[in-house]
Protein backbone atom coordinates (compact mmCIF):
# COMPACT_ATOMS: atom_id res chain seq x y z
CA UNK A 1 0.00 0.00 0.00
CA UNK A 2 1.04 3.88 -0.60
CA UNK A 3 2.68 4.77 2.69
CA UNK A 4 1.31 8.37 1.86
CA UNK A 5 -2.40 6.43 2.12
CA UNK A 6 -3.90 6.59 5.53
CA UNK A 7 -6.91 7.61 7.49
CA UNK A 8 -7.06 10.42 10.14
CA UNK A 9 -9.73 10.07 12.78
CA UNK A 10 -10.55 12.99 15.12
CA UNK A 11 -12.96 15.91 15.29
CA UNK A 12 -13.13 17.53 12.19
CA UNK A 13 -13.33 20.90 10.51
CA UNK A 14 -13.03 22.52 6.95
CA UNK A 15 -14.93 25.51 5.46
CA UNK A 16 -17.51 24.72 2.34
CA UNK A 17 -17.65 28.03 1.60
CA UNK A 18 -16.74 31.60 3.73
CA UNK A 19 -19.51 31.30 5.78
CA UNK A 20 -20.48 27.25 6.23
CA UNK A 21 -18.13 24.97 7.66
CA UNK A 22 -18.24 21.12 7.19
CA UNK A 23 -18.27 19.30 11.03
CA UNK A 24 -17.74 15.67 11.54
CA UNK A 25 -17.01 15.24 15.38
CA UNK A 26 -15.48 11.70 15.53
CA UNK A 27 -14.87 11.89 11.54
CA UNK A 28 -12.71 10.44 9.29
CA UNK A 29 -10.31 11.86 7.04
CA UNK A 30 -8.99 9.54 4.35
CA UNK A 31 -5.75 10.18 2.35
CA UNK A 32 -4.63 8.85 -1.29
CA UNK A 33 -1.52 9.25 -2.24
CA UNK A 34 -1.54 12.79 -0.98
CA UNK A 35 -5.18 13.66 -1.63
CA UNK A 36 -7.87 13.67 -0.19
CA UNK A 37 -10.55 10.79 -0.82
CA UNK A 38 -13.37 12.58 1.50
CA UNK A 39 -14.47 12.65 5.14
CA UNK A 40 -16.88 10.41 6.58
CA UNK A 41 -19.01 9.94 9.89
CA UNK A 42 -17.68 7.95 12.52
CA UNK A 43 -18.47 4.65 12.10
CA UNK A 44 -19.30 4.82 7.96
CA UNK A 45 -15.84 4.51 6.28
CA UNK A 46 -16.58 2.57 2.98
CA UNK A 47 -15.49 -0.86 2.71
CA UNK A 48 -12.14 -0.44 0.06
CA UNK A 49 -10.35 2.14 2.74
CA UNK A 50 -11.17 -0.72 5.36
CA UNK A 51 -7.47 -1.78 5.44
CA UNK A 52 -6.08 1.51 5.52
CA UNK A 53 -3.84 2.28 8.81
CA UNK A 54 -6.11 4.81 10.93
CA UNK A 55 -4.10 7.25 12.77
CA UNK A 56 -6.63 7.94 15.40
CA UNK A 57 -6.18 11.26 17.53
CA UNK A 58 -9.04 11.21 19.76
CA UNK A 59 -10.67 14.16 20.18
CA UNK A 60 -8.37 16.41 19.07
CA UNK A 61 -9.31 19.26 16.13
CA UNK A 62 -8.58 18.44 12.87
CA UNK A 63 -8.64 21.21 10.11
CA UNK A 64 -6.94 21.99 7.03
CA UNK A 65 -3.35 23.47 6.88
CA UNK A 66 -2.61 27.48 7.00
CA UNK A 67 -1.43 29.45 4.25
CA UNK A 68 0.38 31.99 4.71
CA UNK A 69 0.35 34.38 1.43
CA UNK A 70 3.10 37.26 2.07
CA UNK A 71 6.31 36.87 4.60
CA UNK A 72 9.85 38.06 4.68
CA UNK A 73 11.94 35.49 5.86
CA UNK A 74 15.27 37.94 6.12
CA UNK A 75 13.01 40.07 8.59
CA UNK A 76 12.09 37.36 11.30
CA UNK A 77 15.37 37.91 13.12
CA UNK A 78 13.90 41.40 14.17
CA UNK A 79 10.26 40.50 14.45
CA UNK A 80 8.62 41.49 17.26
CA UNK A 81 10.74 44.61 17.46
CA UNK A 82 10.96 47.92 15.92
CA UNK A 83 7.16 49.12 15.18
CA UNK A 84 7.57 53.07 15.78
CA UNK A 85 7.61 53.94 12.17
CA UNK A 86 5.60 54.35 9.43
CA UNK A 87 6.16 52.18 6.26
CA UNK A 88 8.62 53.99 4.36
CA UNK A 89 10.96 55.50 7.62
CA UNK A 90 10.53 51.75 8.60
CA UNK A 91 12.07 50.53 5.66
CA UNK A 92 15.17 52.76 5.80
CA UNK A 93 15.68 52.98 9.25
CA UNK A 94 15.20 49.06 9.93
CA UNK A 95 14.25 46.34 6.84
CA UNK A 96 17.44 47.79 4.71
CA UNK A 97 19.98 47.67 6.95
CA UNK A 98 18.99 44.27 8.04
CA UNK A 99 18.28 42.58 4.92
CA UNK A 100 21.85 43.99 3.76
CA UNK A 101 23.46 41.54 6.14
CA UNK A 102 22.08 38.43 4.16
CA UNK A 103 25.26 39.40 1.56
CA UNK A 104 26.77 37.70 4.24
CA UNK A 105 26.46 33.85 3.95
CA UNK A 106 26.98 32.95 7.64
CA UNK A 107 24.74 35.46 8.77
CA UNK A 108 21.82 34.19 5.90
CA UNK A 109 22.71 30.76 7.30
CA UNK A 110 21.84 31.90 10.63
CA UNK A 111 19.08 33.52 9.73
CA UNK A 112 17.29 31.66 7.70
CA UNK A 113 17.91 28.27 9.85
CA UNK A 114 15.74 30.07 12.59
CA UNK A 115 13.40 31.03 9.97
CA UNK A 116 12.84 27.53 7.95
CA UNK A 117 13.02 25.71 11.46
CA UNK A 118 10.24 27.71 13.13
CA UNK A 119 7.86 28.11 9.80
CA UNK A 120 8.36 23.87 9.68
CA UNK A 121 6.82 24.16 13.94
CA UNK A 122 4.08 26.34 13.18
CA UNK A 123 0.86 26.33 11.99
CA UNK A 124 1.96 27.26 8.31
CA UNK A 125 1.76 24.38 5.52
CA UNK A 126 2.51 26.50 2.35
CA UNK A 127 4.03 30.08 2.11
CA UNK A 128 4.79 32.64 -0.09
CA UNK A 129 7.80 34.17 0.56
CA UNK A 130 10.04 37.43 0.12
CA UNK A 131 14.05 37.03 0.29
CA UNK A 132 16.68 39.65 -0.42
CA UNK A 133 18.34 40.56 -3.63
CA UNK A 134 21.13 37.98 -2.69
CA UNK A 135 21.13 35.47 -5.10
CA UNK A 136 23.04 33.04 -2.90
CA UNK A 137 21.75 33.51 0.47
CA UNK A 138 18.25 33.34 -1.76
CA UNK A 139 18.90 29.88 -2.85
CA UNK A 140 20.38 28.89 0.66
CA UNK A 141 16.56 29.46 2.24
CA UNK A 142 15.23 27.28 -0.55
CA UNK A 143 17.45 24.64 0.37
CA UNK A 144 16.31 25.11 3.84
CA UNK A 145 12.82 25.16 3.20
CA UNK A 146 12.96 22.09 0.55
CA UNK A 147 14.13 20.36 3.65
CA UNK A 148 10.92 20.87 6.01
CA UNK A 149 8.43 19.16 3.83
CA UNK A 150 6.72 22.50 3.24
CA UNK A 151 5.40 23.51 0.20
CA UNK A 152 6.95 27.52 -0.38
CA UNK A 153 7.43 29.94 -3.36
CA UNK A 154 10.65 32.28 -2.48
CA UNK A 155 11.22 35.06 -4.51
CA UNK A 156 14.70 36.88 -4.91
CA UNK A 157 14.17 40.78 -4.64
CA UNK A 158 14.48 42.47 -7.43
CA UNK A 159 15.48 46.40 -6.58
CA UNK A 160 17.23 49.30 -8.74
CA UNK A 161 16.48 52.18 -7.23
CA UNK A 162 15.39 54.65 -4.56
CA UNK A 163 17.19 52.09 -2.64
CA UNK A 164 20.53 52.60 0.05
CA UNK A 165 23.61 51.45 -2.27
CA UNK A 166 24.45 48.71 0.07
CA UNK A 167 21.19 47.47 -1.21
CA UNK A 168 20.68 48.37 -4.58
CA UNK A 169 20.95 46.37 -8.22
CA UNK A 170 23.51 48.67 -10.24
CA UNK A 171 20.87 48.53 -13.02
CA UNK A 172 17.70 46.91 -14.70
CA UNK A 173 20.33 44.60 -16.51
CA UNK A 174 21.79 43.88 -13.86
CA UNK A 175 18.49 42.73 -11.83
CA UNK A 176 17.17 40.91 -14.74
CA UNK A 177 21.02 39.18 -15.41
CA UNK A 178 21.07 38.11 -11.52
CA UNK A 179 17.43 37.05 -11.78
CA UNK A 180 17.96 35.00 -14.76
CA UNK A 181 21.44 32.81 -13.43
CA UNK A 182 19.54 32.49 -9.89
CA UNK A 183 15.77 30.76 -12.09
CA UNK A 184 18.60 28.40 -13.80
CA UNK A 185 20.35 27.44 -10.61
CA UNK A 186 17.11 26.92 -9.00
CA UNK A 187 16.32 24.59 -12.34
CA UNK A 188 19.12 22.34 -12.13
CA UNK A 189 18.26 21.40 -8.36
CA UNK A 190 14.75 20.02 -8.96
CA UNK A 191 13.07 20.91 -5.83
CA UNK A 192 10.20 18.94 -5.21
CA UNK A 193 8.98 20.92 -2.37
CA UNK A 194 9.81 24.97 -3.21
CA UNK A 195 9.65 27.34 -6.27
CA UNK A 196 10.76 30.33 -7.35
CA UNK A 197 8.37 33.37 -7.77
CA UNK A 198 9.44 36.80 -9.07
CA UNK A 199 9.69 39.62 -6.65
CA UNK A 200 9.77 42.73 -7.77
CA UNK A 201 10.16 44.42 -3.86
CA UNK A 202 7.73 47.28 -5.27
CA UNK A 203 7.10 50.40 -8.10
CA UNK A 204 9.12 52.76 -6.18
CA UNK A 205 12.50 50.59 -5.95
CA UNK A 206 11.96 49.37 -9.56
CA UNK A 207 12.32 50.87 -12.48
CA UNK A 208 10.09 50.92 -15.37
CA UNK A 209 12.70 48.94 -17.37
CA UNK A 210 13.16 46.66 -14.56
CA UNK A 211 9.54 45.87 -14.31
CA UNK A 212 9.35 45.62 -18.35
CA UNK A 213 12.14 42.85 -18.24
CA UNK A 214 10.45 41.08 -15.36
CA UNK A 215 7.44 41.13 -17.29
CA UNK A 216 9.59 39.55 -20.63
CA UNK A 217 10.57 36.54 -18.04
CA UNK A 218 7.11 35.90 -16.38
CA UNK A 219 6.03 35.71 -19.83
CA UNK A 220 9.17 33.24 -21.15
CA UNK A 221 8.98 30.87 -17.80
CA UNK A 222 5.33 30.93 -16.73
CA UNK A 223 6.34 32.22 -13.75
CA UNK A 224 4.07 33.58 -10.11
CA UNK A 225 5.07 37.41 -8.96
CA UNK A 226 4.44 38.23 -5.69
CA UNK A 227 5.12 42.71 -4.61
CA UNK A 228 3.47 45.26 -2.75
CA UNK A 229 0.10 47.26 -4.08
CA UNK A 230 -1.11 50.32 -2.23
CA UNK A 231 -0.41 49.99 1.44
CA UNK A 232 0.49 53.53 2.98
CA UNK A 233 -0.77 56.66 1.78
CA UNK A 234 3.10 57.97 1.22
CA UNK A 235 3.81 55.29 -0.97
CA UNK A 236 0.83 56.07 -3.16
CA UNK A 237 1.78 59.28 -3.60
CA UNK A 238 5.17 58.14 -4.07
CA UNK A 239 4.23 55.93 -7.09
CA UNK A 240 1.85 58.69 -8.59
CA UNK A 241 4.92 60.88 -8.52
CA UNK A 242 7.08 58.54 -10.17
CA UNK A 243 4.80 57.20 -12.69
CA UNK A 244 2.85 60.41 -13.73
CA UNK A 245 1.69 57.93 -16.79
CA UNK A 246 -0.47 55.41 -14.39
CA UNK A 247 -3.94 56.50 -13.41
CA UNK A 248 -3.56 54.03 -10.37
CA UNK A 249 -1.10 52.27 -8.55
CA UNK A 250 -2.01 48.83 -9.96
CA UNK A 251 -1.59 49.86 -13.53
CA UNK A 252 2.60 50.32 -12.69
CA UNK A 253 2.04 46.30 -12.57
CA UNK A 254 -0.33 45.88 -15.33
CA UNK A 255 1.34 48.03 -17.52
CA UNK A 256 4.40 45.73 -17.39
CA UNK A 257 2.32 41.89 -17.57
CA UNK A 258 3.27 41.41 -14.18
CA UNK A 259 -0.70 40.80 -12.66
CA UNK A 260 -2.52 37.64 -13.38
CA UNK A 261 -3.76 34.65 -11.78
CA UNK A 262 -0.60 33.76 -10.41
CA UNK A 263 0.81 37.19 -8.80
CA UNK A 264 0.42 37.88 -5.10
CA UNK A 265 -0.24 41.83 -4.40
CA UNK A 266 0.25 42.49 -0.70
CA UNK A 267 -1.87 44.88 1.53
CA UNK A 268 -4.46 47.09 -0.85
CA UNK A 269 -5.70 49.08 1.76
CA UNK A 270 -6.56 52.33 -0.21
CA UNK A 271 -7.50 50.38 -3.82
CA UNK A 272 -9.49 53.04 -5.94
CA UNK A 273 -12.40 51.61 -7.67
CA UNK A 274 -9.82 51.23 -10.88
CA UNK A 275 -7.65 49.16 -8.68
CA UNK A 276 -9.90 46.83 -7.80
CA UNK A 277 -11.17 46.41 -11.27
CA UNK A 278 -7.72 45.86 -12.78
CA UNK A 279 -7.45 42.87 -9.66
CA UNK A 280 -10.73 41.57 -10.59
CA UNK A 281 -10.39 41.06 -14.23
CA UNK A 282 -6.64 39.97 -14.01
CA UNK A 283 -7.55 37.79 -11.13
CA UNK A 284 -4.88 38.89 -9.14
CA UNK A 285 -4.58 38.04 -5.34
CA UNK A 286 -4.67 40.08 -2.52
CA UNK A 287 -2.70 39.14 0.32
CA UNK A 288 -4.58 40.53 3.30
CA UNK A 289 -1.96 41.83 6.09
CA UNK A 290 -3.73 42.79 8.82
CA UNK A 291 -1.33 42.41 11.82
CA UNK A 292 1.29 44.54 9.64
CA UNK A 293 -1.05 47.24 8.50
CA UNK A 294 -1.91 47.30 12.20
CA UNK A 295 1.61 47.83 13.56
CA UNK A 296 3.07 50.01 10.97
CA UNK A 297 0.15 51.68 10.77
CA UNK A 298 -0.66 51.60 7.44
CA UNK A 299 -4.00 51.38 7.10
CA UNK A 300 -7.09 48.77 7.36
CA UNK A 301 -8.04 46.98 4.13
CA UNK A 302 -11.81 46.69 2.77
CA UNK A 303 -11.40 43.09 2.83
CA UNK A 304 -15.68 42.59 3.01
CA UNK A 305 -15.33 44.51 -0.10
CA UNK A 306 -12.88 42.55 -2.07
CA UNK A 307 -15.04 39.88 -0.94
CA UNK A 308 -18.16 41.14 -2.59
CA UNK A 309 -16.57 41.53 -5.65
CA UNK A 310 -15.40 37.99 -5.64
CA UNK A 311 -11.13 39.27 -5.90
CA UNK A 312 -8.88 36.16 -4.77
CA UNK A 313 -8.08 37.18 -1.32
CA UNK A 314 -6.09 35.29 1.37
CA UNK A 315 -4.02 36.20 4.28
CA UNK A 316 -0.06 37.13 5.12
CA UNK A 317 2.11 37.45 8.33
CA UNK A 318 3.80 40.14 6.98
CA UNK A 319 6.75 39.42 8.84
CA UNK A 320 8.55 41.89 10.64
CA UNK A 321 5.70 44.16 9.24
CA UNK A 322 3.85 41.45 11.44
CA UNK A 323 5.36 40.69 14.86
CA UNK A 324 4.19 36.82 14.42
CA UNK A 325 4.38 33.77 11.71
CA UNK A 326 1.46 32.59 14.09
CA UNK A 327 -1.72 32.21 11.25
CA UNK A 328 -4.21 31.54 13.93
CA UNK A 329 -3.18 35.16 15.23
CA UNK A 330 -3.93 36.45 11.61
CA UNK A 331 -6.98 34.66 11.23
CA UNK A 332 -8.60 36.55 14.61
CA UNK A 333 -6.66 39.88 13.54
CA UNK A 334 -8.61 40.04 10.32
CA UNK A 335 -11.63 39.76 12.14
CA UNK A 336 -10.59 42.19 14.67
CA UNK A 337 -9.38 44.81 12.14
CA UNK A 338 -12.29 44.37 10.05
CA UNK A 339 -14.60 45.33 12.85
CA UNK A 340 -12.49 48.56 13.71
CA UNK A 341 -12.95 49.33 10.13
CA UNK A 342 -16.93 48.65 10.31
CA UNK A 343 -17.22 51.09 13.36
CA UNK A 344 -14.60 53.72 12.67
CA UNK A 345 -14.30 53.93 9.08
CA UNK A 346 -17.47 52.36 7.01
CA UNK A 347 -20.34 51.22 8.48
CA UNK A 348 -21.82 49.92 5.17
CA UNK A 349 -19.08 47.02 5.26
CA UNK A 350 -19.67 44.31 7.64
CA UNK A 351 -17.01 42.90 9.89
CA UNK A 352 -15.81 39.30 8.90
CA UNK A 353 -17.36 36.15 10.97
CA UNK A 354 -14.19 33.89 11.79
CA UNK A 355 -15.61 31.50 8.96
CA UNK A 356 -14.87 33.99 6.56
CA UNK A 357 -11.25 34.81 8.16
CA UNK A 358 -10.61 30.78 8.56
CA UNK A 359 -11.43 31.03 4.96
CA UNK A 360 -8.91 33.11 3.61
CA UNK A 361 -6.00 31.12 5.88
CA UNK A 362 -7.53 28.05 4.73
CA UNK A 363 -9.45 27.74 1.02
CA UNK A 364 -8.77 31.36 -0.07
CA UNK A 365 -4.90 31.60 -0.08
CA UNK A 366 -4.85 28.21 -0.71
CA UNK A 367 -5.95 28.29 -4.04
CA UNK A 368 -2.88 29.69 -5.27
CA UNK A 369 -1.18 26.39 -4.96
CA UNK A 370 -4.35 24.82 -6.97
CA UNK A 371 -6.75 22.80 -5.26
CA UNK A 372 -5.13 23.56 -1.36
CA UNK A 373 -7.07 24.27 1.54
CA UNK A 374 -10.32 21.94 2.15
CA UNK A 375 -10.19 18.32 3.21
CA UNK A 376 -13.41 17.85 0.95
CA UNK A 377 -12.39 15.19 -1.86
CA UNK A 378 -9.86 15.57 -4.31
CA UNK A 379 -7.74 18.52 -2.38
CA UNK A 380 -3.96 18.04 -1.48
CA UNK A 381 -4.18 16.32 1.73
CA UNK A 382 -2.88 19.67 4.17
CA UNK A 383 -3.59 18.66 7.80
CA UNK A 384 -3.40 20.50 11.07
CA UNK A 385 -3.87 18.31 14.25
CA UNK A 386 -4.87 20.43 17.48
CA UNK A 387 -4.42 19.90 20.85
CA UNK A 388 -7.12 22.17 22.93
CA UNK A 389 -7.61 20.50 25.88
CA UNK A 390 -4.86 23.26 27.44
CA UNK A 391 -7.34 26.12 26.57
CA UNK A 392 -10.10 25.34 29.69
CA UNK A 393 -13.16 26.07 30.06
CA UNK A 394 -16.00 24.54 32.30
CA UNK A 395 -18.58 24.46 28.98
CA UNK A 396 -19.22 21.98 26.59
CA UNK A 397 -18.10 23.15 23.00
CA UNK A 398 -19.44 22.21 19.24
CA UNK A 399 -16.38 21.65 17.54
CA UNK A 400 -16.89 24.36 15.26
CA UNK A 401 -16.61 26.27 18.70
CA UNK A 402 -13.60 24.64 19.86
CA UNK A 403 -12.30 25.81 16.24
CA UNK A 404 -13.28 29.17 16.87
CA UNK A 405 -11.37 29.63 20.61
CA UNK A 406 -8.39 28.44 18.79
CA UNK A 407 -8.26 31.16 16.11
CA UNK A 408 -8.21 33.16 19.65
CA UNK A 409 -6.92 31.24 21.71
CA UNK A 410 -3.64 29.13 20.02
CA UNK A 411 -1.05 30.45 22.01
CA UNK A 412 -2.99 29.95 25.38
CA UNK A 413 -2.83 26.08 25.92
CA UNK A 414 -3.44 25.31 21.92
CA UNK A 415 -0.87 22.93 20.43
CA UNK A 416 0.00 21.58 17.46
CA UNK A 417 -0.17 17.32 17.53
CA UNK A 418 0.85 16.71 13.84
CA UNK A 419 0.96 18.11 10.53
CA UNK A 420 0.60 17.04 6.95
CA UNK A 421 1.63 18.89 3.99
CA UNK A 422 0.23 16.87 0.51
CA UNK A 423 0.15 13.38 3.14
CA UNK A 424 2.95 13.69 4.26
CA UNK A 425 3.93 13.68 7.59
CA UNK A 426 5.94 17.00 8.89
CA UNK A 427 8.79 16.24 11.45
CA UNK A 428 7.48 18.63 14.91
Amino acid sequence: MDTNSFVLRGDICYSLSPTVFALYPHGLAVCIGGRSAGVYDANELPERYAAFPVVDYGCQLIVPGLNDIHVHAPQYGFRGMAMDLELLDWLNAYTFPEEKKYLDLSYADRGYTIFAEDLQHSFTTRAIIFATMHVPATELLMDKLEATGLKTYVGKVNMDRNSPDYLSETDAAASLSATREWLSDVKAKHYANTSPILTPRFTPTCSDELLQGLGEIKAQFNLPVQSHLSENPSEIDWVRDLCPWADCYGRTYEHFNLLGEQTIMAHCNYSTDEEIEILKKTGTYVAHCPQSNAFLASGIAPMRRYMQKGLNVGLGTDVAGGASINMFRAVSDAVACSKLRWRCVDQSLAPLTIQEAFYLATLGGGSFFGKVGSLAKGYEFDALVLDDSGIRSPRELTVAQRLERFCYLSNEGGKLTAKYVAGKKIQL
